[in-house]
């Protein structure tokens, strides 16, 4: 200990200067802007070309046809690795990403969405 003088100064610096840190979860800053966060799917949008699917580098994306005509998108965010390839292959932006980044869940099917059709139950399935 050659200076003590020195880091006694850089603490009581330290103790005065404003913290860099965000206190999160309590103050929320906004994404910057291109942040690729959570993916959401707008059927309405969808023409059904599944080019999502064949770009996907995870397979996390899969597309399905309904028996009425309607498109449904079901998006696995446990195999997603959020590099926004779906979204810059689709012709009609039927695919966005947003700014949800949040998604730590316990259960691994709560990371499994459906868009665009009612998930189907067990009961409707026929034989």
């Amino acid at each position: 200990m050659r200076r003590p003088g020195v880091m006694i100064r850089e603490v009581l610096h330290s103790a005065l200067r404003k913290a860099a840190t965000v206190r999160y979860p309590a103050v929320r800053s906004p994404m910057p802007e291109g942040f690729r966060g959570r993916v959401q799917f707008d059927a309405e949008k969808c023409i059904g070309c599944k080019m999502c699917m064949r770009d996907c580098p995870t397979g996390a994306i899969v597309i399905t046809k309904l028996e009425d005509g309607r498109l449904e998108a079901h998006i696995d965010m446990a195999k997603c690795i959020y590099c926004g390839q779906c979204v810059d292959s689709c012709p009609k932006a039927a695919l966005e990403v947003t700014g949800g980044f949040e998604l730590a869940q316990l259960q691994r099917d709560k990371l499994r969405q459906t868009y665009g059709g009612e998930p189907k139950s067990d009961t409707e399935k026929k034989p």
